[in-house]
């Protein structure tokens, strides 16, 4: 039997171990079983016990990240527990550094919104210093979330007049016109996740005066052809759809005190065969020019459920991505 090892991690209050093990001891619950060790309440620290001295050590890194969320005022959740986790595992060294990002001054239905991975903080550092962002990553990382949550701070702010955000109606041919109701109504449904967003981070009385008064302009892709975009703050959501015609055109509307954020998953592109993913494009045509940054996520900054990121990695090993594409986690750390 190999000797016990025991780390201690210090405490300041009953109420930050609390938010810190979760009720019924959840979070407590989750870091013992992947880590294979015991996690005891002292009176001035918390205690790990494990036969596995690497194991301690990466508990207590896990525990004074989380400990500074909540000192920090986050209040944390299963979704936060496990990031950490897999960051460690991934080898993320900035865990702690993102665990005190600043938080974005719009609030929404479930608090405050800050950056929850070390991904999101440096997607959320790249829009406030560049005019054209592009956040390239699969789903459940807050790409699109965050990018409006920084839309409409930035209008808040006085920064913008408006905010556009726009998709690609990728079925823009038969299916869309079978559907009923005038064109607005047509393509509505593929809207429907920019507005749901929208209405979590304001009252629906704010955001139905905002779109009355043009403020706030939800639209297909098509709808920006021939326009210049001045004072606006723009988001295209779900790039991978666009074509590289559709990319170009919607690059080019930019105008004076202007920002653009492209979000997109290019793995999931739902272009016909023959096409080719404007987004895939861009990110080679565009590499490299002053005042356009890449961000890259991977799955471990998903902050959706935990399965999530299983199905992600579960794909990733059944058809192993084309390099040119999408670029490997060593050449995501150049950018």
């Amino acid at each position: 039997m190999q000797k016990q090892q025991l780390k201690g991690v210090p405490i300041q209050s009953n109420a930050e171990v609390q938010a810190l093990f979760g009720q019924s001891d959840a979070f407590l619950k989750i870091i013992e079983h992947d880590f294979d060790v015991r996690v005891v309440l002292k009176s001035d620290n918390i205690a790990v016990l494990g036969e596995n001295l690497k194991k301690v050590n990466q508990v207590v890194t896990v525990l004074e990240s989380l400990l500074h969320r909540i000192r920090k005022g986050e209040q944390i959740q299963a979704t936060d527990v496990n990031y950490v986790i897999r960051a460690l595992d991934a080898g993320e060294t900035d865990i702690l550094e993102a665990s005190v990002a600043e938080s974005i001054p719009v609030f929404s239905k479930r608090g405050v919104i800050r950056p929850k991975t070390a991904g999101q903080k440096r997607y959320v550092e790249a829009i406030k210093h560049n005019d054209l962002v592009f956040g390239i990553g699969p789903a459940g990382t807050g790409k699109t979330y965050l990018a409006m949550a920084m839309a409409v701070s930035a209008l808040k702010s006085g920064q913008v007049n408006r905010i556009i955000l726009t998709r690609p109606a990728v079925e823009a041919g038969e299916r869309l016109g079978f559907l009923p109701g005038d064109i607005a109504a047509k393509v509505h449904p593929y809207l429907r996740p920019l507005y749901d967003a929208l209405y979590d981070m304001m009252s629906p009385e704010t955001l139905d005066k905002y779109i009355e008064r043009n403020i706030i302009e939800v639209a297909p892709i098509a709808f920006m052809r021939g326009r210049t975009l001045n004072n606006s703050f723009v988001v295209l959501d779900e790039a991978q759809n666009a074509t590289i015609e559709q990319m170009k055109m919607f690059l080019t509307r930019l105008g004076f005190d202007s920002k653009a954020v492209v979000t997109g998953d290019i793995t999931q592109t739902d272009l016909p065969t023959h096409k080719i993913s404007g987004l895939a494009d861009a990110q080679e045509v565009l590499s490299g020019i002053k005042g356009i940054q890449f961000i890259y996520f991977s799955k471990v900054d998903v902050v959706r459920h935990e399965l999530v990121q299983r199905i992600i990695e579960a794909y990733e090993q059944a058809a192993p991505q084309d390099v040119r594409r999408f670029p490997t986690e060593s050449a995501q750390s150049k950018e």
